[in-house]
Formats: C-alpha cells, structure tokens, sequence
C-alpha cells in the first residue's frame, strides 16, 4: 500500500465547508491519486485546509457517496477505481445513498421524538406562538401548491429550541443539511406536504396540551411517515 499523499492545501475560509472540502478532495483525486491510493489522514485534512473535523467527515462521507473513495479497515480511506463507479452506479451510488438516508432518518427517530417531549414540557408561550405562525406560513404554502420546504425546517428548529438545549440545534442543522436534496424531492411527491403539515400540526397540539408523551409519539410517528416516502424515492 503507497504512503498517504500530503499535498498543499490553501485554508478554506467559509461558514459551509464540507462541499468545498469536497470539491478539492475530488481535485486531487481526479489529478493526482490513483486507484489504491490513501487519502490524508483525517487530522491532517483538518490542519491542511483549516477546518474542522465535522466538514472534513460530511466531505469524505460525500466522496463516498459519489463511489470515489471507500473506508478500508486498518487503511483509512482509499480512493476508488472510478471505472467501477461509473460501470455500476446503482451499486456504488445509489445504494450508498440510500443507505445514508436511511441512518440519517433513524438518527433523527432517535433525537427529535425526546425533543418534542420536552417542548411540552418546557416550550414558553412565545415558542408555541411562534410553531403556530410557522404553520400558518406552511399551510399558506401548501395551499398555494407550493413546497414549504424552509417552513418545514423552521418547524423543528423551533421545536429543538424549545427543548432548551442549544447543541442539539447545531446536530440538528448538520443532519437537515445532508437531507436537503432528498427533502426537496420527496416534498415533490403526491400528498408529502399535506402528510408533513398534517405531522406538524399533530405535534403541535400534543406540545400546547403540555403532553410529552403525545408529542414525542407525534413526531416519530411523522418522522417514520418520512422515512416510508423518502426511501421510496430513492
């Protein structure tokens, strides 16, 4: 096995990262690296471009996905023949992919239900006035055939900063980030914004009724919802 390849990096100075993390680590590869060949490691990636660790993960798991790179045990991460990827791409692609989603959603089943519990329980009325003014927006949109895709983001932000706990929010914006795409196109589907904003409302009842087991039923019941209609677009 060759030696990691340790090239110059200029420092990316950016509020979101990881694509253009991942721009350049597509560069080198296309350019420099072969088949077989290591990536930096991830602790030199992070020195190298001047970024944190997160970006440098959400980036590899992109290459990854894109079937440009693979994780090997006990080698790191090794860049991928590209003929392989493009010879199969439902295999080295779409599979991914989907694999991908389907933890990111299982992520969310394990997060967001104890965060609409303890909105109930802690939410003030400002908070719930403010769920309230995000649904009367999402159901305008939905009404109007639009998508309401930053209203159906802003509704469990508002739910997580309920909660009273600001790290989550941080998780939180990772994980909507990498499902962008696939929300966009899932809300595309015949019903999928009347079943969120149904979801929605549900658990927002259970919130103003100050019922935590109501609302955490609510929102993973909506979140599988999700889950059976998204992977179907996959």
């Amino acid at each position: 096995m060759q030696a990691a390849v340790k090239p110059e990096f200029e420092a990316i100075r950016r509020n979101k990262v990881h694509e253009e993390v991942a721009n350049r680590l597509e560069e080198l590869i296309v350019k420099k690296l072969k088949p077989g060949d290591k990536l930096p490691a991830e602790r030199e990636l992070v020195e190298m471009l001047g970024v944190s660790r997160s970006s440098v993960r959400d980036a590899i798991r992109k290459l990854e996905l894109l079937g440009l790179v693979e994780p090997r045990q006990g080698a790191g991460t090794v860049v991928r023949d590209v003929s392989e990827a493009v010879a199969n791409p439902l295999a080295s692609v779409i599979t991914r992919k989907r694999q991908l989603v389907s933890e990111l959603l299982d992520f969310r089943k394990m997060v967001e239900p104890p965060l609409a519990a303890r909105a109930a329980k802690n939410a003030s009325a400002g908070q719930i006035a403010a769920m309230e003014e995000i649904l009367g927006r999402h159901a305008a949109k939905v009404e109007g055939g639009h998508l309401a895709i930053k209203e159906d983001s802003e509704f469990h932000y508002s739910i997580a900063t309920a909660s009273g706990n600001t790290i989550v929010l941080k998780v939180l914006d990772v994980v909507m980030d990498l499902l962008r795409e696939t929300r966009s196109r899932s809300l595309q589907t015949r019903g999928r914004p009347e079943k969120s904003l149904a979801g929605h409302r549900r658990i927002l009842s259970a919130i103003k009724q100050r019922d935590p087991a109501d609302a955490e039923e609510a929102m993973r019941q909506h979140i599988t919802n999700i889950e059976n209609i998204v992977l179907n677009k996959l």
